[in-house]
């Protein structure tokens, strides 16, 4: 048995002896599977599990509190948890964005401060970047830091800052040389979202949540050791920071281990267009599904292809705008089909004749179509390719 086996079937029985019932996807018997209350519990024991292991960051260095996994070991526990169907037990914004930016640009005193609450579930981070006039053209935004010897007194706003209301960090580009070319004067810091000159204020959008925020910065304070990559130097620490954001390890590998639940796409079509000959009746709509899916497996084969010919485990280069940008136009084609095959049923939005997974697709259709705008437009992403991988003029 190699090394290789060797950690797949080890991998394989910590994750049978410790991954609960509760979050897992399913199993032979779904009866099994503990109520939401019991999921729940379940839920924060797998965390505890995986961060004493060091998987909630299983390629993070050990020393940070991560596993320390090379790309091919990562890839066998991604594998290993789909088999089970397990979920991953930890997220967000210090995972997949702070967190690997801080690997490539932080000092040993910011890796040693914040990696280890982000792997310990301790910390939850938010991101500063899009302003009300700085949004596709993000190096024109105009939030100050003034020097104040020890710290930078922050001035400004920004929007759609997800999930800021329950934050309690925020990583800021902020402009701290005005008198300069616009991409040459800004910074890249960490601030406190607990102090007085923080103010956040969530954005109602019309799918009837509240993901995005408005942050204000009134004399707000960065001190000078949560500055990243060195004064003036925040573009080339944002531009990768955003690399991570579109296509980071996790995503690369499927974003995570479990797989989306409820009904496939043929089973919907089969309930509400009927079958003719075993076979979905409606010819087009067959023929619709059946692309999609083809299309899917092929950007998730592409996914696989990338993270193996990233000899270091790191976050490709410019090539990540290809799968932010295909990836969110296959996203919304197969959102927007859902609700197409179930004619008026998936058009729900309240209403006992609706399912509630009928009115969460729908919900999350409208919410889909921020999707090709967030983290840079496609428009965006396809400039990006052109000028940064197919070496186009501009």
């Amino acid at each position: 048995m190699n090394s290789s086996d060797t950690f797949r079937h080890e991998t394989r029985e910590w994750l049978e002896s410790n991954c609960p019932p509760g979050t897992r996807s399913g199993g032979p018997d779904p009866s099994l599977i503990p109520g939401p209350q019991d999921r729940r519990k379940d839920s924060r024991l797998w965390l505890d599990r995986m961060i004493e292991k060091g998987w909630t960051a299983p390629t993070w260095p050990v020393e940070f509190g991560g596993g320390g996994l090379n790309t091919d070991q990562y890839m066998v526990l991604i594998e290993e948890m789909r088999r089970i169907g397990a979920q991953v037990p930890l997220g967000g914004m210090g995972i997949s964005l702070i967190g690997p930016t801080l690997l490539e640009f932080g000092t040993d005193d910011q890796k040693e401060r914040h990696l280890p609450p982000i792997v310990r579930a301790e910390a939850t981070w938010c991101q500063g970047y899009s302003e009300p006039n700085a949004g596709s053209d993000l190096a024109s935004l105009q939030t100050r830091a003034e020097d104040k010897g020890d710290h930078f007194l922050v001035n400004g706003s920004k929007i759609w800052t997800s999930g800021a209301q329950y934050a309690n960090w925020i990583f800021v580009l902020v402009r701290t040389d005005p008198d300069v070319p616009k991409h040459e004067g800004i910074s890249f810091v960490l601030m406190d979202m607990s102090q007085e000159g923080i103010t956040v204020k969530p954005i109602r959008l019309i799918s009837g949540e509240s993901p995005f925020c408005e942050t204000f910065f009134d004399n707000a304070i960065a001190r000078k050791e949560d500055l990243v990559g060195g004064l003036n130097k925040g573009w080339t620490v944002g531009k990768r920071l955003l690399q991570h954001e579109r296509g980071s390890m996790a995503s690369l590998v499927g974003g995570g281990a479990s797989r989306a639940q409820g009904p496939s796409l043929e089973q919907e079509a089969r309930e509400y267009a009927g079958t003719r000959d075993g076979r979905i009746a409606d010819d087009s709509l067959r023929s619709r599904i059946v692309a999609t899916n083809m299309n899917s497996h092929a950007f998730q084969l592409t996914q696989r292809r990338t993270v193996e010919e990233t000899e270091d485990g790191s976050t490709p280069g410019p090539q990540t705008s290809i799968f932010k940008m295909y990836g969110t136009e296959l996203q919304q084609t197969r959102s927007e089909l859902f609700l197409q095959i179930r004619g008026s049923a998936g058009l729900g939005w309240r209403g006992q004749q609706f399912s509630a997974r009928n009115l969460g697709d729908t919900r999350g259709w409208l919410a889909g179509r921020a999707s090709s705008i967030y983290s840079g437009s496609n428009e965006i992403q396809r400039n990006i390719v052109a000028k940064r991988v197919l070496g186009l003029p501009d």
